[in-house]
């Protein structure tokens, strides 16, 4: 049998050289009412713009059909139809691949080559917790949820600023945020000294507030590489205090001194590559769209006062974040509270008491209250603005775009597995069998291959998208995807949660039922490895009831 992770990528990327020269054609299908008959479609005017009378050549079509390669999913016929030129895969073939490696699936796809080593600066961490806006709070979750990307990927991550603040640590806590915390002040002296050759003259100097050393201006460098670079034209000068400089020597400090081991863990510093210097390394600040014209000051100054200045500075500008129907004045704990009330009410009248003061709930009411309020914050594209809506609705079980509809299917599947289980315990079912022994031909529901063909097998390339980040492109801002991953587990908790209403997984104990039974489970594991993989890329844990 053919080994080797399959992916949709390189399956489409085969299927577009198939057709010879010129741009992409294929596209994968994703409706259920389309996947009936196919799976990848060439449309008919893309294929009458290739081969001028739509006609596609017999030897192409052979081709396509009896394409191979490496991730290439196996073909099981190509035919002309009225829509275009269509591709059904054997998909009995795919369910023996992806199922009977089930591990990979839930992994990111190896980069082919190693990227730079990304400095993480979230500036939204100095505030003071008691008055983080909504805007600020988003940015903390984005800065969260892409360095956990980043270091799945391979990639060497360091975190700033620190938190030295324990109200913002708790704070951090509450939402399954980890972020590093105290750390010693960084050496300001050799900074100081340079503002100070640097600053604009003045009349009184004396006059100038405590903390305040003077103005420095940047106009200079605006000239040299800000206007090109999408820099604010109206930056021309920048108050030197020594918070400011505070700032920047924490993160001169973390840049040149880049740690030589450190212990594998999502939110915290990790290394791949330990080497020091700024030419290795890529800044990213991840900022709010009302903290940016500051940034853009601070990185100008970082410039100016530092000779070992990173080369490359990027900003990651988060949208706006309003409230519907309210004013703009919740804060950010305000709005956890909220949403824990809320999570806490919901439950009461699922289960028609009140848990609050249940200890073995207080960790899940915890849990579902982060989980509410990152799929809010992290299923919007961070460029865009978010509208939040903050009625009762936004926390049901049966609101199929929430966080808690998310972690109630992951709820579903526990208590499935556990069932499944304590049945084989009392000898009703027989232990899984080898998984090599297990016939997929068995699985030809529709909603089976949904689960397949929508979730599992694009879930690699799903988790590398949340981690592009591309250094080389021209300009200031960088974009980022860290909406894939809660639109990913949205989407995979939809289609489960309409197999799981639908087919009885765990049918009678009869012998001729167990072969499609097994054949199901390991599907539904393979369902729970990704669902279970995606929470912890946004800081969640799984939740076995709810």
């Amino acid at each position: 049998m053919a080994t080797g992770r399959l992916g949709v990528e390189e399956t489409l990327g085969a299927l577009n050289a198939a057709l010879g020269p010129g741009g992409p054609v294929w596209f994968k299908e994703t409706r259920s009412r389309h996947l009936r008959a196919r799976d990848f479609l060439a449309p008919r005017r893309a294929l009458e713009a290739r081969f001028g009378d739509g006609q596609v050549p017999e030897r192409v079509v052979h081709a396509v059909s009896d394409l191979q390669g490496p991730g290439v999913a196996p073909v099981l016929r190509c035919a002309p139809t009225p829509a275009g030129l269509a591709l059904q895969l054997q998909r009995s073939a795919v369910f023996e691949r992806v199922l009977g490696a089930v591990e990979a699936y839930a992994a990111p796809a190896a980069p082919a080559t190693p990227g730079p080593r990304v400095l993480l600066h979230c500036p939204a961490l100095r505030a003071a917790p008691c008055a983080l806006r909504l805007s600020q709070l988003r940015v903390i979750l984005v800065a969260d949820h892409l360095a956990r990307a980043l270091h799945a990927h391979g990639v060497s991550v360091r975190l700033v600023p620190a938190v030295r603040d324990p109200h913002m640590s708790t704070f951090l806590q509450q939402l399954w945020v980890d972020w590093p915390a105290t750390s010693e002040p960084a050496e300001t002296e050799s900074l100081r000294s340079r503002a100070l050759a640097e600053l604009s003259p003045a009349g009184d100097r004396g006059a100038l507030s405590p903390g305040v050393l003077g103005s420095v201006c940047l106009k200079d460098l605006l000239e040299e590489r800000g206007h090109a670079a999408g820099y604010d034209p109206n930056l021309d000068n920048c108050l030197v205090t020594e918070d400011l400089l505070s700032v920047l020597a924490e993160l001169r400090a973390a840049l040149l001194h880049w740690p030589e081991a450190v212990a594998p863990h999502a939110g915290a510093d990790s290394c791949v590559a330990p080497h020091a210097g700024a030419d290795s390394c890529m800044v990213v600040h991840v900022v709010s769209c009302e903290e940016e014209f500051q940034q853009q000051k601070l990185d100008l100054l970082w410039w100016k006062l530092d000779v070992q200045a990173p080369l490359i500075q990027k900003h990651l500008v988060c949208g706006s974040v309003k409230v519907a129907g309210a004013p703009g004045t919740l804060t950010a704990p305000e709005y956890y509270e909220l949403r824990h009330v809320q999570v806490c009410k919901a439950s009461a009248l699922k289960h028609s008491r009140d848990l609050t003061e249940d200890p073995a709930w207080t960790e899940t009411f915890r849990v579902l209250s982060a989980a509410t309020i990152k799929f809010e914050m992290l299923s919007t594209a961070p460029q865009s603005q978010l509208v939040l809506a903050l009625a009762d609705s936004s926390i049901s079980t049966k609101g199929t775009k929430s966080g808690t509809f998310v972690m109630y299917n992951c709820a579903r599947l526990a208590t499935l597995f556990e069932s499944y289980k304590h049945s084989m315990e009392q000898g009703l079912y027989p232990p899984f069998p080898p998984v090599s022994s297990l016939d997929f031909s068995l699985l030809h529901d529709e909603g089976e291959w949904l689960l397949l063909f929508n979730s599992i097998l694009p879930f690699p390339a799903v988790l590398s998208q949340a981690a592009a980040l591309d250094g080389t492109a021209a300009g200031l801002h960088i974009a980022a995807r860290t909406e894939m991953v809660c639109k990913s587990l949205v989407k995979l908790s939809m289609d489960f949660s309409s197999y799981y209403n639908r087919v009885h997984i765990l049918g009678e104990p009869r012998p001729h039922l167990f072969s499609q039974m097994f054949a199901r489970l390991q599907l539904l594991r393979a369902v729970r490895e990704v669902l279970h993989t995606g929470l912890a890329m946004l800081g969640l844990p799984p939740l076995s009831h709810i």
